[in-house]
C-alpha cells in the first residue's frame, strides 16, 4: 500500500523539492498537495467561540509567560493550540507576533495540516510526540525563515493530549537547547492541569457540604465495604458486591443521558444507583447514590456520610427535591420501592476522570481477552486474524496486519529493526462483521510503505507511532476491490502502528485505525497496542518456530525414508507414509525394502516412540543399522537381536540416560522367490497380514518378541511360512489401527484391514489407497507406515543347480555345466567371466569347505547370479598375496569380473555368491593386465 503518493497536478504554487527533506516531512507535503493547499497563502478557518478562561489556558498562561521572559531579547514567539489545532493563546516578541498576523496565525486560527499544510503543531497532534520543523521544511512560503519547535501538552490523568505549544525562532538563531526548555515547559503545564483537576474535585466536595441536612445519620465505609446506620443494623456488602457497585458508579459518572442503574446482589437484593449532576463554578461533575430495595435497616432519611478510604466523612446527597443546585435541569426522578429507603453516596467525580477509569478497565479487559484468545492455534494467519477481531470495535474501527515475507516463508528473520525495503505481505484486514463479505484489495498480496509514512517509521524505529492518514491520498484500486481504509469512509483518520516484535526480531506490523479524528490515539493507547502486538508477536513466532521444526522434522524423516522403492523381480512394492497432523508432529515410523543376495528381498517396518526431530533422527539411525545388518545376510531374529543390543547400550555407561530408541518396534521379513518362503521376526510390532491368491485374508502368526531395548527378557524367534505366487503381504505400524481417541478395538480394526485387503484390486497402489481410505477416512491420528508386497516365484527354467563331491576334479565339470546353461539362456557372452568366477569359487569350496558336498546354483534375472555352497562356516576374505605365493588371488579376480559378491551363512555351512551383469546391460571394461599384476605386487 502506498498511502501518500504524489497525485498529478495536485496542490498550488511551486512543487516542493524532493531532496534534503526528511521522509516524514515529505509525506506530509504530499498529503498537503493532494488536498490542494495553496503554499503562497493558506486559508485558515477561524474559531470565534473560544473559552478565554479554559482549564488549558489557565494552566499554561503562567508557564508560557515565564518561558517568554527566559528568551527575553531573542525574537521568539510562543503559540498555544488546543487538541483541535486551534490557536488559543500567543506570547512573545511584537515583531514575531506581527509576522504571525501576516501569516493568518491569529487567535482562533486552525493550524491543522488540512488547512495549513506541514507545520510543527500539526505534526505533534498527529504523532503525539515533540517535533521540529526547520525553515525549508515548512509547506507555506511565509514560514521558510523560521524554525518551529512544538511539544504536546498531556493530561497526567489518562495521558490524553490536551494541546500543543509551538516556539518559533528565526532559523539562524535556533538552538537545540530551546526544544528541551520547551518540553520542560509543557511537562510543567501538565502538572498544573493535575493541580487544577484536584481543585475542581475539592469544589465539588464543598457542594456536598452545603447540601441541606435532616435528622439521623448513615454512612458507607468504602474501605471495608460495610454499611452502618446509627441506631439500627444494615445489610453488609461483600467485597465483590462493593467492587461491582463502584465499577458501575464509574460508568454512570462517565455516561451521558444515563441516570439510573440496577445491580443485582446476593440474597435477591437489588441496589439502585442514581446519578446526580453537580456544578460548582466551572467545575462540572456527578455523584452516584446507592439505594437498597428491601433493606431491613431502612429508616427515616437524614444527613448521612460516606467514609472514604482516607478516613474523610463525606455528607450524602439530599433527595432531589430538596438538594440545592445538585439536580440536572429537566431530569426526572425514578420512583423508589414502597417504604422509606436510605441512600448512600458511592462516588463523586468529573466525567472525564470517570471515563479514564472506565477506559483503563476496558483496556485490562481487552488484554485479558487477548491472553486467552491469542496463540490458541499454531497458525500464524489465524493468530493475526484473532488480534484484529479482538481489537475491533473496542480499540479500533479497522485493523490491518502485515507480516514479513521471510516469516511466512520460515526463513531466518533479520535481527532487531527492519530495513526500509523489507518485503511485507498483508495477511489480515478486519473492520467488524459488516466487512466480512467485502472484497478487500491487497489482501494476501505484497505491500510496500514509502519512506516517511507512519508505517515505515514504525518498522524502522521498532517503536509504536501515531499519526493521521488521509483517504484522499490513497492510490486507486480495482473497481471490484475496496482499499482497507475505504472501509472507514472519506476523510482523515487516526492511525496507530505497532511492530510485531518477538525475541529481538520484527515479524510484521499491526495497524490500528479509528474513524475520523474525534478519538485520536493517546499515550495509554500506545502502551496497550504495544502489549497487544507483543502478545500476538510471541504467538506468531511460536507458530513460525513450530512450523519450521515440524517442517524440518518432516523433511528429515522423508529424507531418511526410501525416496523410491526398488524395482525387483521377486516382489511388486507399494507404500504409504502418512504423518500425523501438525498438532501431534512428525513421528518415527519407517519402512524399507532391501534387495538381498539370491534375488531375495528384506521387508522392514518400524516405529520409534515419540514425535519431532529426535524421533525422526532415531528412526534414521535404526534404519541405517537395519540396512547394515541386512547387508550381512543375517537371519531375521539375528537382525533384531543386534538392534536390541544397539539400543540397550546407553551413550554413557556411567549415566542413567536411556536411548531414545528404547521401546521402538520392528518387523523384519525375508522373502525368497526361489523357494517361495518368507521368514519373519518381530520386536513388539503388529504381525503382518496376508492375502492369499484364493482371496482369503489372515494375520500371519509370528512369535512375539519384546520391543527394542528390552530384549533381555526373552530371545527373538522367527517363523517361516510358504507364500504362493501372487500372495499380497501387508506390513504396517500400529498407527493404522488407532482410532481418533488414540486407541481402539484392535481386533475390530484388524478385521477392517483384512476386509480391505480381500476387497482390493490387483494393483498394490490401489490396495494402499483402499486401506488408508477405509481405516483412516479423516486422516491419521498417529504416524502410519504401510508397505505392501505382492510376491512372485522365480520360474523353474531360470534356476539351475548341481551338487558335486568335494574333489578338485569337479572344477572342470562345473565350468562346463555353467557354459552349457548359459548357452541355453542365451547368455554366452558371459562364458569367460562366468567360467572364471565358477572355477575360483568351486576351487575355494573344495580346498577350504570341509568334507561335505559342494553345491552350485545359477539364477537368471536381469543379471546372472552364481552361488557356491559348502559345509564350512569360515568366511572368505580378500587379502594381498605376495609375489612368491601361488594362491590368494582368486577373490581379487572374482571382484574384478563381477558386479558384486558376498557371503551368507546358513544353519549348516555358507554360500558365496557373485552377480554379473550381461554385456547388453553393463558394458564390460577392457581388462587392464598391468593393473591386475599391480594388485599382487609385494608391498615390500
Amino acid at each position: 500500500m502506498e498511502p501518500y503518493p504524489i497525485p498529478p497536478g495536485g496542490g498550488h504554487g511551486d512543487p516542493p523539492p524532493l531532496t534534503g527533506v526528511r521522509p516524514e516531512i515529505l509525506a506530509s507535503w504530499q498529503r498537503s498537495q493532494s488536498i490542494g493547499i495553496n503554499r503562497q497563502e493558506a486559508a485558515l478557518p477561524i474559531e470565534e467561540d473560544l473559552d478565554p478562561d479554559s482549564r488549558l489556558i489557565r494552566a499554561a498562561a503562567p508557564v508560557l509567560d515565564r518561558l517568554c521572559r527566559r528568551f527575553s531579547g531573542v525574537p521568539v514567539t510562543v503559540a498555544l493550540a488546543d487538541a483541535r489545532a486551534n490557536i488559543v493563546g500567543r506570547w512573545g516578541d511584537p515583531a514575531g507576533l506581527k509576522l504571525m498576523d501576516a501569516a493568518s496565525l491569529v487567535q482562533g486560527a486552525n493550524v491543522d495540516e488540512r488547512f495549513m499544510g506541514t507545520s510543527s503543531v500539526s505534526m505533534v497532534l498527529s504523532t503525539r510526540a515533540p517535533f521540529v520543523v526547520v525553515g525549508h521544511e515548512h509547506f507555506l512560503h511565509d514560514l521558510k525563515e523560521l524554525t518551529c519547535m512544538a511539544a504536546p501538552v498531556c493530561d497526567p490523568v489518562g495521558g490524553t493530549v490536551q494541546g500543543a505549544v509551538n516556539l518559533s525562532v528565526p532559523q539562524a538563531l535556533a538552538d537545540p537547547g530551546m526544544a528541551l526548555v520547551l518540553q520542560n515547559a509543557t511537562e510543567h503545564i501538565g502538572e498544573r492541569l493535575l493541580e487544577l483537576s484536584t481543585a475542581r474535585e475539592l469544589e465539588l466536595m464543598r457542594s456536598f457540604r452545603r447540601a441541606s441536612e435532616r435528622g439521623g445519620s448513615s454512612r458507607l465505609a468504602l474501605g471495608p465495604g460495610e454499611l452502618f446506620r446509627l441506631g439500627g443494623p444494615a445489610p453488609p456488602l461483600a467485597p465483590q458486591e462493593r467492587l461491582m457497585l463502584l465499577e458501575r458508579a464509574v460508568e454512570l459518572i462517565s455516561a451521558t443521558g444515563e441516570a439510573y442503574a440496577e445491580v443485582p446482589l446476593a440474597g435477591s437484593r437489588v441496589a439502585v444507583l442514581r446519578r446526580r449532576e453537580l456544578r460548582h463554578g466551572d467545575a462540572e461533575g456527578a455523584a452516584v447514590e446507592a439505594s437498597f430495595e428491601g433493606n431491613p435497616g431502612a429508616g427515616t432519611r437524614g444527613p448521612a456520610t460516606a467514609v472514604a478510604p482516607d478516613g474523610r466523612h463525606v455528607p450524602l446527597l439530599t433527595p432531589p427535591t430538596e438538594a440545592v443546585g445538585t439536580e440536572a435541569p429537566g431530569s426526572t426522578a425514578k420512583p423508589h420501592a414502597t417504604g422509606p429507603t436510605d441512600a448512600w453516596l458511592l462516588l463523586v467525580g468529573e466525567p472525564g476522570v470517570g471515563q479514564v477509569a472506565t477506559e483503563a478497565r476496558r483496556r485490562l479487559s481487552l488484554l485479558n481477552e487477548a491472553g486467552t484468545r491469542l496463540g490458541t492455534t499454531l497458525d500464524m494467519r489465524r493468530t493475526v486474524e484473532e488480534l484484529a477481531k479482538i481489537a475491533v470495535p473496542r480499540f479500533a474501527d479497522l485493523v490491518v496486519v502485515d507480516l514479513v515475507e521471510s516469516a511466512l516463508a520460515d526463513d531466518e528473520l533479520p535481527p532487531e529493526r527492519l530495513r526500509p525495503d523489507a518485503a511485507l505481505r498483508r495477511v489480515a484486514v478486519w473492520a467488524g462483521e459488516d466487512s466480512r463479505d467485502t472484497p478487500i484489495g491487497g489482501l494476501d498480496e505484497p505491500v510496500d510503505y514509502p519512506s516517511g509514512s507512519p508505517q515505515a517509521r514504525c518498522l524502522e524505529t521498532g517503536q509504536p507511532v501515531t499519526d493521521s492518514v488521509l483517504t484522499a491520498a490513497l492510490p486507486e484500486h480495482p473497481a471490484d476491490r475496496v482499499h482497507p481504509l475505504g472501509l472507514l469512509g472519506e476523510g482523515t483518520h487516526s492511525y496507530l502502528g505497532a511492530p510485531l516484535s518477538a525475541r529481538g526480531s520484527v515479524l510484521g506490523l499491526a495497524g490500528f485505525y479509528r474513524r475520523g479524528r474525534t478519538r485520536p490515539y493517546e499515550q495509554d493507547d500506545l502502551t496497550l497496542a504495544s502489549e497487544l502486538a507483543a502478545r500476538a508477536a510471541i504467538s506468531v513466532d511460536n507458530a513460525r518456530r513450530y512450523r519450521r521444526e515440524h517442517h524440518a522434522s518432516l523433511v528429515l524423516q522423508r529424507s531418511l525414508l526410501p525416496h523410491a522403492l526398488p524395482r525387483l523381480s521377486a516382489v511388486d512394492l507399494a507404500s504409504r507414509y502418512l504423518p500425523a497432523d501438525a498438532r501431534v508432529g512428525v513421528g518415527g515410523d519407517w519402512f524399507d525394502a532391501i534387495p538381498l543376495s539370491g534375488m531375495r528381498v528384506a521387508l522392514v517396518v518400524g516405529d520409534v516412540p515419540g514425535n519431532g526431530l529426535q524421533a525422526a533422527a532415531t528412526m534414521g539411525r535404526l534404519r541405517t543399522a537395519v540396512r547394515t545388518l541386512a547387508g550381512q545376510d543375517l537371519l531375521p531374529e539375528e537382525v533384531l537381536a543386534h538392534l536390541d543390543d544397539l539400543v540397550s547400550r546407553t551413550p554413557d555407561e556411567s549415566a542413567d540416560a536411556q536411548d531414545p530408541a528404547t521401546g521402538a518396534t520392528c518387523l523384519y521379513a525375508v522373502y525368497d522367490p526361489v523357494s517361495c518362503r518368507c521368514t519373519a521376526a518381530r520386536a513388539g510390532h503388529p504381525p503382518p497380514a496376508l492375502l492369499a491368491p484364493d482371496g482369503e485374508a489372515r494375520v500371519i502368526d509370528l512369535p512375539s518378541g519384546p520391543p527394542l531395548g528390552l530384549g533381555g527378557i526373552q530371545p527373538y524367534e522367527s517363523a517361516t511360512v510358504d507364500l504362493p505366487a501372487g500372495s499380497l503381504l501387508a506390513l504396517y505400524t500400529d498407527g493404522l489401527l488407532k482410532e481418533s481417541r488414540g486407541y481402539g478395538d484392535t481386533d475390530a480394526r484388524t478385521g477392517q484391514l483384512l476386509a480391505s485387503l480381500s476387497r482390493a484390486g490387483p494393483e498394490p497402489e490401489d490396495v494402499c489407497d483402499r486401506i488408508t481410505g477405509t481405516l483412516l477416512p479423516g486422516g491419521p491420528h498417529d504416524d502410519v507406515a504401510l508397505l505392501l508386497a505382492r510376491v512372485h516365484a522365480l520360474p523353474e527354467d531360470r534356476v539351475a543347480s548341481w551338487e558335486f563331491p568335494s574333489d578338485s576334479s569337479v572344477v572342470t565339470r562345473a565350468r562346463a555345466l555353467t557354459r552349457a546353461q548359459l548357452a541355453v539362456w542365451g547368455m554366452s557372452e558371459l562364458d569367460f567371466n562366468a567360467g572364471l568366477v565358477v572355477s575360483e569359487l568351486v576351487t575355494n569350496a573344495v580346498r577350504y569347505g570341509g568334507q561335505g558336498p559342494v553345491g552350485l546354483r545359477l539364477l537368471r534375472d536381469d543379471t546372472l547370479i552364481c552361488e557356491v555352497s559348502d559345509r564350512s562356516n569360515t568366511s572368505p576374505r580378500i587379502r594381498r598375496a605376495a609375489m612368491t605365493e601361488e594362491g590368494g588371488r582368486g577373490l581379487f579376480l572374482v571382484a574384478q569380473f563381477t558386479k558384486s559378491w558376498g557371503v551368507r551363512f546358513m544353519p549348516q555351512g555358507k554360500t558365496v555368491w557373485a552377480e554379473q551383469a550381461p554385456q547388453s546391460a553393463r558394458p564390460a571394461p577392457e581388462t587392464d593386465e598391468q593393473a591386475l599384476l599391480d594388485m599382487f605386487d609385494d608391498p615390500g
